[in-house]
Formats: structure tokens, sequence, C-alpha cells
């Protein structure tokens, strides 16, 4: 017949005066020495030898802690661990998250994804940073990824399901109570708590390609990092992480080689993008004059990888309504109603798919000489190349 555990009662613990030891089942004692002191104990078998534990204090442990702290000891047995040696305390969520991609990070196929999950777990839910990961609770997994949910739907879901992956591996490592709900976990817990995410096709925010000069004299008159990255990703079409991973050694000449795995379709090879010289100023103008080739083009406040909303938020405090992804709707207006470039060399600037293997083949030969006008095209409609200045009249 299995022992009977919680006997006691709060109310107990508070009256029992009688010295000596009062089961409360499972080994937890609550111990009254001769003089009145109230204390727990916990009797416990360590390599086959009896020990008695002591817990603390009725006046700082109440029962439900007892209890708590009993488990805890018991858990350590079962680990092997001696329940008196000092535990150290658990990570802060960043330790614990540096320590997590640090483990797994070698089995990640994408050359990027571990720079993704830092950018995730330790830019985008910096406000947990420096709370200890066994203290995470549900409102603040909510109040990090809330801010996100809605305005950038994908980077909202992924955020969340890294930040659940982070303290499903804090339990295992035991700096968690395995036992508890996880309160990142989406299904029936924090879906309850955030709203609707927005479903099907969300057109990206775009400006009439009218408004486009306006915008790059705009940016012109800033001198920070996201303002040439922000020309850079106009220029040249790209996508907005095309740019903020873009290194110097992709630069080849008058042409940015973007490496098939960084391309969303990446089964189709590098892809080279021809760089107008408006495009190369913009570079020059980023460059500091000693970088490496594995540098980044356009790098963060800190060093690394710029966050995926330092060009929104530029944008946003220029009051433009737009995202960086929208000007290649801009730009594919502008071809359409504005030039007679073909529609097959607007959509392989934009690295679309268009027409069979066949015929993708019969095009790539002069692809990139027709592309090239097309970019220096639309560099000189939003930007226009200022004239040559005139040489002088020669002295009379």
């Amino acid at each position: 017949m299995a022992r009977a555990i919680n006997r006691l009662t709060a109310r107990q613990v508070q009256t029992i005066t009688k010295p000596g030891r009062h089961a409360d089942g499972d080994g937890l004692y609550l111990v009254v020495d001769p003089g009145g002191a109230k204390r727990w104990a916990l009797l416990i078998a360590v390599r086959g030898r009896r020990r008695e534990l002591g817990l603390g204090s009725v006046r700082t442990l109440d029962l439900a802690k007892a209890r708590q702290a009993a488990r805890e000891a018991r858990d350590a047995i079962r680990r092997g661990d001696d329940p008196k040696a000092p535990r150290e305390p658990p990570p802060t969520f960043a330790e614990a998250a540096k320590a997590m991609i640090e483990a797994v990070s070698p089995g990640w196929r994408g050359r990027n994804t571990k720079a993704h999950w830092e950018r995730s777990l330790l830019t985008y839910a910096k406000d947990l940073a420096f709370v200890p990961i066994d203290l995470i609770k549900t409102d603040d997994v909510v109040r990090v990824v809330r801010a996100y949910w809605t305005s950038h739907p994908e980077t909202g879901r992924k955020l969340r399901q890294r930040i659940e992956a982070l303290l499903d591996y804090a339990s295992v490592r035991d700096w968690r109570d395995g036992e508890l709900k996880n309160p990142a976990r989406l299904k029936g817990h924090i879906a309850k708590l955030l709203p609707r995410q927005p479903t099907g096709v969300k057109h990206r925010r775009a400006i009439p390609y009218a408004d486009a000069p306006a915008v790059m004299a705009l940016l012109a008159d800033k001198a920070t990092g996201a303002a040439r990255a922000m020309e850079w990703t106009i220029l040249t079409a790209a996508r907005e992480t095309m740019t903020t991973e873009a290194r110097r050694r992709e630069i080849v000449g008058d042409v940015w080689i973007v490496p098939a795995h960084r391309m969303k379709e990446d089964d189709r090879g590098d892809f080279h993008i021809p760089l107008s010289a408006q495009a190369l100023e913009v570079l020059a103008a980023a460059s500091r004059g000693d970088e490496k080739p594995g540098d980044l083009l356009f790098p963060g406040a800190r060093g690394g990888i710029m966050s995926n909303m330092a060009m929104d938020m530029l944008l946003r405090r220029l009051k433009i309504d737009a995202t960086p992804h929208g000007f290649r709707s801009t730009f594919s207006d502008w071809v359409g109603d504005e030039t007679d470039h073909p529609r097959e060399i607007r959509e392989a600037a934009l690295h679309h798919i268009v027409g069979d293997d066949a015929e993708r083949a019969y095009r790539r030969g002069d692809a990139l000489k027709k592309r090239r006008r097309l970019m220096q095209d639309w560099a000189d409609y939003i930007r226009p190349r200022r004239p040559a200045a005139e040489p002088a009249p020669p002295d009379e």
C-alpha cells in the first residue's frame, strides 16, 4: 500500500508544538526542536546511505515551498547529483540562447540559419535577455512576440517557435522545471492571447514609381548604414535579406553575384545582378576602405548582420508608406508602364521564373546585357546622373 503524502496542512504547520518529527509524506518532515524552533528536513538515501537533508526554517519556507524543495532534492538524487552540493543558478535567457545555438547549430544546413536564430533570440527578444531562463512566463513571451505577430507575421511565427525551442532545451538541461507547460506553446496556450495573423497573400506596401526619385533624395540626406542599404536595395531591385547578408566577395567588377544558397529559389544557381553607376557610388559611399572579402557590405550597428527591421524603421521615420520589399513592385510597375524593356527581362531582374527550361536556356546568353541596360535606366530614372561639367574655355 502506497504511503500517504501531503499529510500536513498549513494550519498544522503553524500550530504544532510537540517536539519531534511530523511526517508530511515521501520523506518530508516538519521538525520541532525542544526549544520550539521549526524546520524542514528530508530523509533521503544517497548511494545507499540514509541521510537527513535540512531544507530550511519554517520562517522562510512555507508548506508549499518545502514540498517544492523536497521534489527538487529527490530529482537531484535521481540524476545522480548530490542535493547538498551548491547548485549554480540557471542562466539568463540570452546566455541560454547562446548555449543552445552553440550546441545545436553544427547540425543546421543553411549557412545563415545560425545568424537567423541569433537575430530572433538575441535581437528581437532582447527584452528578455537578462531574465533568468527559469523565470520566463507566458506574459513575457506574449510581450516580445506581439511586437511582430501581425506587422511581420513570418518574423513573429519564427520568433515564437524559436523561443519555444529554447525553453524546451532549457528544460532538458534542467534549467527549468520540465513538468511545467512551455509558456511559448502555441496550440491551446499562447494562441489564446495573440490576435489572429493575416491570412492569404499579403501584398507589400509600395509607392508609385513617380515618387521614387523623391525617396532617393531623402535617403541621400541620411548618413546611416540603413540609408545606404535601402538605396542599394532599391537600385538593384533586391530582396531585403539579399542586401543585409551581402558580402564584399560577392562584388566582381560591376556585377553582384548572389550565391545560390542565399536566394529564395536556391536550385537555380548563383544570381548575377549588373550594377548601375549609381549602385557602385552607393557601394563606394558605404566602404571604409579596409574591408576584407568576407565583410558585410552593410553591417549592422554592432558589426553583425543588419536587423531586417532597420530599413523598415528608416522608411517609417521618413514617413514613407512602403516596405523595402515593396520597391520591387515599384520597379516592376515602372518597367511595365514607362519602358520598352521586355517582360521576361523585367522578371529575370526580379529573379522570377518565366517560361520553360528551353526558353530560359535560350535567353541566358544575352539576358545579363539586357538587364544591365534595364538597371541603368532604372537608376537614371530614380537618381539622375549629374551631367559632366563642360570644359573651361581656353585662356585668351
